[in-house]
């Protein structure tokens, strides 16, 4: 990471969980970050979330980067002026909801803002970066750095080029977020759903059959991740299990590619996710987490992965 104060310089736009928590990775680093929201408002509230939030982690020792609290949070700021906010920035991140008219809008507003060399980024979870900034000036800057949430505690960021975004911005994109603590993978093409959803669609998908079918409850299906595969897959993917478990990937498929096969044959079609199937599982799921308690059921999430993300963080740290 370039260490000129020019370089240094981030532009966050729209003051949401997304981007309060970008704000926080960025500022985390030592960047100059400005906050941008249409509703001055809801930056004023963005900021008093963050601090407390900042100190709450530096108590729990789950701050990231060296930095008190205190100094992370003087390097966060909010605008009411999107020009003001992208004055100077090498690195602008989009969070604003998922509706392709108002990301082409506010794309359109961002490359106004900005100079040759910025990076113009978006937290889209499903929008092909193709499809909201073709028609730009500056379309070979844009890119989509799309988060896991919370991405705070979930490092995992899919970069995402459109047809014609220049390497560099790819490389530079790569670079920052790394050198964030970030996890970045980079899609050799545009795919619907990127490769998060893409995956997790498809565990959805077969869980909810399970429920559904009267094969497991939905307590009980989720404990199949929570207590068995989320475990492993904490730090390995399913490659990697598939590798380990056998004798590399050649003996993994030649004692279980038969079974596999047989199997996944016996896979329904895709739930259509209406009727009863909902019916019961919003009433399983309501009566496992009271809507009126999942506030405090994400802090508890939160808190574990956290915790997991210093864990593996410390691990890595010691070469295990």
């Amino acid at each position: 990471m370039a260490s000129s104060s020019e370089d240094k310089k981030v532009g966050i736009i729209g003051s949401g969980l997304i981007g309060r928590s970008w704000a926080m990775i960025f500022a985390s680093g030592g960047y100059q970050v400005t906050i941008y929201d249409i509703k001055p408002s809801q930056v004023e509230d963005a900021l008093t979330v963050i601090r407390g939030r900042l100190e709450d982690l530096s108590k729990s020792g789950m701050l990231r980067g060296s930095l008190s609290p205190e100094e992370q949070f003087a390097l966060i700021k909010g605008s009411s002026s999107m020009p003001e906010a992208l004055a100077g920035a090498t690195f602008v991140q989009e969070c604003v909801f998922e509706d392709i008219e108002v990301k082409k809008k506010v794309f359109s507003q961002m490359e106004e803002c900005v100079g040759d060399n910025t990076i113009l980024s978006s937290s889209t979870s499903c929008i092909l970066p193709s499809k909201f900034t073709e028609g730009l000036k500056r379309r070979n800057q844009c890119i989509v750095s799309h988060p896991i949430n919370p991405p705070y505690y979930a490092p995992l960021v899919e970069v995402i080029p459109a047809p014609w975004t220049d390497q560099s911005i790819v490389d530079r994109t790569r670079a920052i977020l790394s050198s964030l603590g970030q996890a970045p993978v980079t899609l050799k093409k545009e795919v619907p759903g990127f490769a998060i959803n893409r995956i997790q669609y498809c565990l959805i998908a077969e869980t909810w059959r399970l429920v559904e079918d009267g094969v497991l409850s939905a307590e009980d299906v989720d404990k199949v991740m929570s207590e068995g595969l989320g475990l492993r897959y904490a730090f390995l993917g399913p490659l990697g299990v598939m590798h380990l478990n056998a004798d590399g990937m050649q003996s993994y498929m030649d004692r279980y590619a038969t079974s596999m096969r047989e199997v996944l044959s016996t896979i329904g079609p895709n739930p259509t996710y209406s009727g009863k199937g909902v019916e019961q599982i919003v009433a399983e799921m309501n009566a496992l987490m009271p809507l009126d308690k999942l506030e405090e059921r994400r802090k508890w999430r939160d808190a574990r992965l956290a915790a997991l993300a210093k864990l593996k963080r410390d691990m890595e740290k010691e070469g295990q």
